[in-house]
């Protein structure tokens, strides 16, 4: 069946089912309606039982649980309504001048984590809502999410570096409670500059006090539960030092994971890999991945605990590896 594109479409109903890049896709209310049809995806964490993953998205924001073997969302976390633009537009600039309170345009749930034990999800604010001083301002958010019950809080995060305050692209636990945060400058391969900052910071929750109730740059900075940060990796001079000059940093370094243990000689490193967002771009080049190899030395007294997923392959899916493996052994056959 086909069906005409905009707003006939724009909302999600109990018999169609889709999301699109289309930015007039929404309909009445205010932006966490879930049912709205556009969607901008920025972070994605698979759960422990392996059988599905949150996606966490910048137009809501929302944050979404999908099962990995239809397809289907199967879950809506409900978000705080402090988050929520009232007034929405299909232009990022009118929706900005016409709230005063919620996520900036185009600025919403830029990260995405999940606790190593399963239970919790902390999404990222790209910067600071409205309220807090918008874009350019120094106090984000992070709010945690219940996976079972939906309870959530929020906690600030001080983005400023130097002298200067950065929006955050990405933000991955470490342990239950530590996490890391990429923060970053606009400059370098993509942008027709020079990288200058792109940095993981490490950042502690615990004992930090809940800001859902609280509004305001120096309200959140100020307040005594504002949790610390430290410098865990300056990512610019580690690719420097590695031949990579700052006009060949991508300029939108934007996702990060943790991947296997590696051995190196009698030395076992945890990896980190970092991913670019080339948003398409001739300029920006392809897409590229950074591995990163780290001890727990490096950690500053952190403990590293890996989330551990099971992998749980269905009858059908062993039916195509089978299936699989038959035609790349007919294909290896054939080139022999």
């Amino acid at each position: 069946m086909t069906y005409a594109a905009g707003a006939a479409l724009s909302l999600n109903t109990a018999t169609i089912n889709y999301f699109s890049g289309r930015s007039d896709n929404f309909g009445a209310g205010n932006s966490l309606n879930s049912n709205n049809g556009r969607l901008d995806p920025e972070g994605i964490r698979v759960s422990n039982d392996g059988k599905s993953v949150f996606i966490s998205d910048e137009y809501g924001p929302y944050v979404y649980q999908f099962d990995r073997q239809t397809g289907e969302r199967i879950k809506s976390f409900t978000l705080p309504d402090n988050l929520a633009a009232a007034n929405l537009s299909s232009s990022g600039a009118s929706e900005i001048s016409g709230n005063v309170t919620g996520r900036v345009a185009n600025k919403g749930m830029e990260g995405l984590a999940i606790s190593p034990d399963g239970t919790t999800l902390f999404g990222f604010m790209q910067s600071p809502l409205l309220q807090d001083g918008g874009d350019g301002g120094r106090a984000n958010r992070i709010v945690s999410i219940d996976i079972v019950t939906g309870a959530t809080h929020e906690f600030a995060y001080d983005n400023r570096i130097g002298t200067k305050n950065y929006n955050s692209s990405e933000i991955l636990a470490l342990n239950n409670h530590e996490f890391l945060v990429l923060e970053r400058d606009g400059k370098g391969l993509g942008d027709g500059s020079k990288a200058a900052i792109k940095q993981l910071w490490k950042v502690d929750l615990n004992g930090a006090t809940d800001i859902r109730e609280m509004s305001g740059e120096a309200n959140l900075l100020t307040n005594q539960g504002h949790p610390d940060k430290s410098l865990f990796l300056d990512i610019r001079a580690l690719l420097n030092a590695n031949g990579i000059t700052d006009a060949n940093i991508p300029a939108k370094l934007e996702g990060a994971a943790f991947g296997d243990d590696v051995i190196v000689g009698a030395e076992t490193y945890h990896t980190l890999i970092l991913a670019n967002d080339n948003d398409f771009s001739a300029i920006a080049g392809d897409n590229q991945f950074f591995v990163i190899g780290f001890k727990d030395a490096d950690l500053g007294g952190s403990v590293f605990l890996p989330q551990a997923v099971a992998a749980i392959p269905e009858p059908e899916t062993y039916a195509m590896l089978l299936a699989g493996l038959g035609l790349l052994g007919f294909m290896v056959r054939r080139r022999k």
